[in-house]
Protein backbone atom coordinates (compact mmCIF):
# COMPACT_ATOMS: atom_id res chain seq x y z
CA UNK A 1 0.00 0.00 0.00
CA UNK A 2 1.33 3.46 -0.95
CA UNK A 3 0.40 6.67 0.89
CA UNK A 4 0.46 10.25 -0.38
CA UNK A 5 -0.30 13.05 2.09
CA UNK A 6 -0.37 16.83 1.74
CA UNK A 7 -1.43 19.49 4.19
CA UNK A 8 -1.75 23.25 4.42
CA UNK A 9 -3.44 25.96 6.41
CA UNK A 10 -5.96 27.91 4.36
CA UNK A 11 -7.21 31.35 5.33
CA UNK A 12 -10.94 30.62 5.58
CA UNK A 13 -12.97 29.12 8.45
CA UNK A 14 -13.77 25.38 8.36
CA UNK A 15 -17.40 25.86 7.23
CA UNK A 16 -16.27 27.79 4.11
CA UNK A 17 -13.58 25.22 3.33
CA UNK A 18 -16.08 22.38 3.87
CA UNK A 19 -18.51 23.98 1.38
CA UNK A 20 -15.74 24.13 -1.24
CA UNK A 21 -14.72 20.58 -0.43
CA UNK A 22 -18.20 19.18 -0.98
CA UNK A 23 -18.58 20.92 -4.36
CA UNK A 24 -17.09 17.87 -6.08
CA UNK A 25 -16.91 19.24 -9.64
CA UNK A 26 -14.63 22.22 -8.94
CA UNK A 27 -12.67 20.20 -6.35
CA UNK A 28 -11.82 17.52 -8.90
CA UNK A 29 -11.21 20.05 -11.68
CA UNK A 30 -8.65 21.73 -9.40
CA UNK A 31 -6.64 18.49 -9.56
CA UNK A 32 -6.15 19.25 -13.28
CA UNK A 33 -7.65 16.01 -14.58
CA UNK A 34 -8.24 15.91 -18.34
CA UNK A 35 -11.95 15.12 -17.81
CA UNK A 36 -14.25 15.27 -14.78
CA UNK A 37 -17.82 13.87 -14.73
CA UNK A 38 -19.87 14.25 -11.52
CA UNK A 39 -23.08 12.29 -10.88
CA UNK A 40 -24.22 12.89 -7.30
CA UNK A 41 -21.67 11.24 -4.99
CA UNK A 42 -19.87 9.54 -7.89
CA UNK A 43 -17.08 11.11 -9.89
CA UNK A 44 -15.38 9.73 -13.00
CA UNK A 45 -12.05 11.24 -13.98
CA UNK A 46 -9.84 10.69 -17.01
CA UNK A 47 -6.18 11.66 -16.95
CA UNK A 48 -3.08 11.11 -19.08
CA UNK A 49 -0.12 10.02 -16.96
CA UNK A 50 3.02 9.44 -18.97
CA UNK A 51 2.09 7.25 -21.93
CA UNK A 52 -1.04 5.89 -20.27
CA UNK A 53 -4.59 7.30 -20.12
CA UNK A 54 -6.20 6.40 -16.82
CA UNK A 55 -9.91 6.31 -16.01
CA UNK A 56 -11.15 6.13 -12.47
CA UNK A 57 -14.57 6.26 -10.82
CA UNK A 58 -14.77 7.13 -7.13
CA UNK A 59 -17.69 7.31 -4.75
CA UNK A 60 -18.08 9.29 -1.53
CA UNK A 61 -18.46 7.14 1.59
CA UNK A 62 -19.29 7.88 5.24
CA UNK A 63 -16.24 8.56 7.36
CA UNK A 64 -15.07 10.54 10.36
CA UNK A 65 -13.22 12.74 7.85
CA UNK A 66 -14.93 15.81 6.35
CA UNK A 67 -14.91 14.07 2.95
CA UNK A 68 -13.82 10.59 1.92
CA UNK A 69 -14.08 8.69 -1.34
CA UNK A 70 -12.87 5.40 -2.72
CA UNK A 71 -12.41 3.84 -6.10
CA UNK A 72 -15.37 1.80 -7.34
CA UNK A 73 -13.97 1.26 -10.84
CA UNK A 74 -10.49 1.85 -12.19
CA UNK A 75 -6.84 1.02 -12.35
CA UNK A 76 -6.10 0.41 -8.69
CA UNK A 77 -6.41 -2.71 -6.63
CA UNK A 78 -7.69 -0.27 -4.01
CA UNK A 79 -7.65 3.52 -3.57
CA UNK A 80 -9.17 5.83 -0.96
CA UNK A 81 -8.75 9.53 -0.21
CA UNK A 82 -9.89 11.49 2.82
CA UNK A 83 -9.82 15.18 3.76
CA UNK A 84 -9.64 16.30 7.38
CA UNK A 85 -10.29 19.87 8.57
CA UNK A 86 -9.20 21.44 11.83
CA UNK A 87 -9.85 25.05 12.85
CA UNK A 88 -6.79 27.19 13.60
CA UNK A 89 -6.19 30.79 14.60
CA UNK A 90 -5.24 31.48 10.97
CA UNK A 91 -8.15 29.65 9.29
CA UNK A 92 -8.35 25.91 8.69
CA UNK A 93 -5.68 23.23 8.66
CA UNK A 94 -6.44 20.80 5.81
CA UNK A 95 -4.84 17.35 5.70
CA UNK A 96 -5.45 15.12 2.68
CA UNK A 97 -4.33 11.51 2.42
CA UNK A 98 -4.61 9.02 -0.43
CA UNK A 99 -3.77 5.34 0.04
CA UNK A 100 -3.53 3.16 -3.03
CA UNK A 101 -2.41 -0.22 -4.23
CA UNK A 102 -1.69 -0.64 -7.92
CA UNK A 103 -3.29 -3.46 -9.85
CA UNK A 104 -0.72 -5.92 -11.14
CA UNK A 105 -1.52 -5.12 -14.78
CA UNK A 106 -0.10 -1.59 -14.38
CA UNK A 107 3.18 -2.41 -12.72
CA UNK A 108 5.89 -2.37 -15.33
CA UNK A 109 7.41 -0.06 -17.91
CA UNK A 110 4.58 2.50 -18.17
CA UNK A 111 3.60 3.12 -14.57
CA UNK A 112 4.95 2.44 -11.16
CA UNK A 113 4.00 3.55 -7.67
CA UNK A 114 6.56 6.39 -7.74
CA UNK A 115 5.02 7.94 -10.86
CA UNK A 116 1.49 7.57 -9.48
CA UNK A 117 2.50 9.04 -6.10
CA UNK A 118 4.17 12.05 -7.76
CA UNK A 119 1.10 12.65 -9.94
CA UNK A 120 -1.27 12.28 -7.00
CA UNK A 121 0.74 14.74 -4.87
CA UNK A 122 0.43 17.31 -7.68
CA UNK A 123 -3.34 16.71 -7.92
CA UNK A 124 -3.83 17.11 -4.17
CA UNK A 125 -1.72 20.29 -4.08
CA UNK A 126 -3.98 21.74 -6.79
CA UNK A 127 -6.99 20.90 -4.65
CA UNK A 128 -5.44 22.62 -1.63
CA UNK A 129 -4.97 25.77 -3.72
CA UNK A 130 -8.65 25.59 -4.69
CA UNK A 131 -9.70 25.11 -1.06
CA UNK A 132 -7.72 28.25 -0.20
CA UNK A 133 -10.03 30.25 -2.45
CA UNK A 134 -8.19 30.03 -5.77
CA UNK A 135 -10.20 29.39 -8.92
CA UNK A 136 -9.77 25.88 -10.40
Amino acid sequence: MQTVSVEATVGDPPEVVADRLHDLGPLMEAADFDEVHVDGDRVRVVNAVGLATLELTVEVFDSDAELAYEQVDGIFESMATWYELEPTDDGTHVAVTTEFELGTALVGDLLDATVIARQRRSELEGQLEYLDGAEP
